[in-house]
């Protein structure tokens, strides 16, 4: 079983030697421990830096795309490179790299496809109280719109199996951490937590500016993969609301008719009405954004399977070409053999 450890990485030279240093090369059940950074366009020595450290392999993009398309793309080539496991961790040393043993154990022992290091941000000394209050909270929200049961839902820090990085599809340019949850919650993967230990800060976050900028982005990739992948019941409640609220003004306004005092009251009926009309509509525009995600399934359905199939072909032309070199050398070492026997006789 081989695991590949990625870490996305901009303009991280003076931290990434620490963090891949600290990357155990020795795991219970793991054959194989391998190294892979995406450089995300760094303009500093964070290639060179790599290659001094003994990464194994480096990826390089042209110019800066961003933490999700440089995770996605991490996966895609860890998975090219034979990975049955593979950790995200990040480059400015944050997570305990020891603590990637408990990350890869639940995938391990086949109990889990997904697992996320919780970072245990109440024990954190140089997160604030908003900061501490808002991981909870979003957190919760996360795992209620998922259906995962995650304690620490932006952390970058996971171990996924081939079949759940083969199955991940990351749309979102800003980050990956909750759009994937909520996709794992739709696919049925089983998702669990894990304790991990973090260092102290070590510079500020390049993801985001500031929290007001974070919390925004982050509340939009929660929208949109929650509309993505749940949309019935997104626009069937937004419909439910409208039905509710327009109801109360219609109902006001057929008690007054009844007792006689409806006379002046058709702004009631005619507010209520539009209310109720506009609730109806999203039930329209739940059946059909329904049939798109079905859709959507479908395609995700068929882009795995290809996936599949693709990695699956290189496999085997790479295992092809080893057995066709071992063949062609055992043949030079017999002509070399026999050739020297000639010799000797003669």
């Amino acid at each position: 079983m081989k695991l590949i450890v990625q870490i996305p990485c901009y303009n991280e030279e003076a931290t990434l030697a620490a963090t891949v240093a600290d990357i155990p090369r020795a795991i219970d059940g793991i054959e194989a421990v391998e190294v892979l950074i995406v450089d995300d366009g760094s303009t500093d020595r964070t290639v060179e830096i790599a290659r001094a450290a003994g990464v194994d392999h480096i990826i390089r993009n042209t110019a800066n795309r961003g933490l999700a398309p440089s995770f996605a793309r991490g996966l895609q080539a860890c998975l090219e490179r034979g990975a049955d496991i593979i950790v995200n961790t990040d480059g400015d040393n944050q997570y305990d790299g020891a603590c990637i043993r408990d990350l890869v154990r639940p995938v391990v022992e086949g109990r889990a496809d997904v697992v996320v290091g919780d970072r245990q941000t109440a024990q954190i000394a140089h997160f604030s109280p908003l900061k501490k209050w808002l991981q909870r909270t979003g957190s919760a929200l996360v795992r209620s719109l998922s259906g995962v049961d995650v304690a620490d839902a932006v952390s970058g820090f996971r171990a996924y199996s081939r079949d759940a990085a083969i199955a991940t599809n990351v749309m979102s340019p800003f980050s990956y951490t909750i759009e994937t949850l909520i996709q794992a919650g739709a696919s049925g993967m089983v998702v669990l937590s894990v304790p991990v230990r973090t260092r102290h800060r070590t510079r500020p976050s390049r993801l985001f500016n500031s929290i007001p900028h974070f919390l925004s982005r982050q509340f939009v990739t929660l929208i949109r993969a929650y509309v993505m992948y749940r949309s019935l019941r997104f626009f069937s409640a937004i419909g439910a609301v409208f039905v509710v609220i327009g109801a109360l003004p219609v109902i006001r306004f057929l008690i007054l008719f009844a007792l006689g005092a409806g006379d002046g009251k058709l702004q009631s009926l005619f507010l209520g009405g539009v209310l109720i009309l506009a609730g109806v509509l999203s039930f329209v525009a739940a059946l059909l954004a329904d049939a798109i995600a079905m859709n959507r399934r479908l395609l995700e359905a068929n882009l795995t399977a290809a996936r599949r199939l693709t990695l699956e072909s290189r496999a085997d032309v790479a295992e092809r070409g080893a057995t066709s070199e071992a063949e062609a050398s055992g043949k030079s070492d017999g002509a070399t053999v026999a050739t020297v026997r000639l010799a000797g006789r003669g």
